[in-house]
């Protein structure tokens, strides 16, 4: 099994731990984590881009003139695309930009971005993570103290005083273990979970 070493917040080596290989170091299948984050980015679109075609311009109930005679182009109303203030021919309408993907790939997905942390070295495991009170700038030398520069920490319960701490810090995001999501495991070059945090990825993917 995979094994990585546990440290305390204060980057003093505590202990080791084995992590599951079919979660943490398995085949990172890069398609699959695409597919992923394209899922993601879909169903986070609004889709509420619209604009009036021509049933919903106010007006138009009367012919403009009459059909023959005048040595116009006939003309049926003036909410037509062809008029000024007419409705918009082939125009936004509201959507749901979402799609499927199986229970399945979602979870192989997970397991390859944590894999993909894994291999390339920037997976850290902390014993535990805990501020009295709320303190960005404990938080802050924590980051510091472990030389993070783009960092994702996941912990395994709710827990304000860190959560309230990350909160205003750059390139520094919280999420608790239900919450992580392929998306952010790869748009933050680090990963950070505390061993509780393992355990319950560990029994959710296993």
């Amino acid at each position: 099994m995979a094994k990585v070493t546990v440290y305390d917040m204060q980057k003093n080596q505590v202990s080791e731990r084995e992590l599951s290989d079919a979660i943490f170091d398995t085949e990172v299948k890069k398609y699959l984590v695409h597919d992923m984050v394209r899922y993601q980015m879909a169903a986070r679109r609004q889709g509420t881009a619209a604009c009036k075609n021509r049933s919903v311009v106010v007006g138009g109930g009367k012919k403009p003139f009459k059909q023959k005679g005048t040595g116009n182009a006939r003309q049926g109303s003036v909410t037509a695309p062809n008029h000024v203030g007419g409705g918009a021919a082939f125009g936004p309408s509201p959507r749901d930009y979402a799609f499927k993907l199986n229970r399945k790939v979602k979870k192989l997905a997970l397991c390859s971005a944590l894999s993909a942390r894994f291999q390339d070295q920037k997976l850290t495991v902390l014993s535990d993570l805990k501020f009295d009170t709320i303190s960005t700038k404990s938080f802050k030398q924590m980051v510091d103290r472990f030389e993070f520069k783009k960092v994702l920490v996941v912990i395994d319960s709710a827990n304000p005083e860190i959560e309230l701490s990350a909160r205003n810090l750059h390139n520094v995001k919280v999420l608790r273990a239900e919450g992580v999501n392929v998306y952010d495991v790869m748009k933050y070059s680090e990963l950070v979970l505390t061993e509780g945090a393992v355990e319950q990825l560990e029994g959710a993917l296993a």
